[in-house]
C-alpha cells in the first residue's frame, strides 16, 4: 500500500506517518524501485497498534522504547511484558479518575433539571 492508502484507511496523514517512521515508532517501511513507500502487512499492523496506544493516551516515547524492544528480539520479551504491564496499570488509573469526574458531572448536570 501506498503512503497515501495507509493514510486513508488509518485516519493519519501522511506527515504523521513519515514521524512515526522517522522517530521509531513503527519500522522503517520498504520502498519499491521508484522510491515510494510500500506498505505490507505487518507495516499496517504497526500503525494500527500504534494508533491505538496514542489513541489511549501511552508517551511516544514509551512506545519508541517498546518498538525498539520488539527489533531485539525474544530476549526482550520479560522487558516489553513489563513495559505494557506499567502502561495498563497507568491506563486503568486514569480511567478511574475519569470514572469519578463523569460521577461528579453528572451530579452537577442532575442539579440543573
Amino acid at each position: 500500500m501506498t503512503i497515501t492508502e495507509v493514510s486513508k484507511k488509518y485516519g493519519l496523514s501522511a506527515d504523521t506517518l513519515r514521524y512515526y517512521e522517522r522517530v521509531g515508532l513503527i519500522p522503517t517501511v520498504n520502498r519499491n524501485k521508484n522510491g515510494i513507500r510500500d506498505y505490507l502487512e505487518e507495516d499496517c499492523r504497526w500503525v494500527e497498534f500504534i494508533k491505538c496506544m496514542r489513541s489511549a493516551g501511552l508517551p511516544i516515547e514509551v512506545l519508541i522504547e517498546y518498538v525498539k524492544l520488539f527489533q531485539e528480539g525474544d530476549e526482550t520479551l520479560d522487558a516489553r511484558k513489563e513495559l505494557l504491564t506499567e502502561q495498563r496499570k497507568q491506563l486503568a488509573e486514569k480511567m478511574e479518575d475519569m470514572k469519578k469526574t463523569i460521577e461528579r458531572l453528572d451530579n452537577k448536570i442532575k442539579r440543573y433539571v
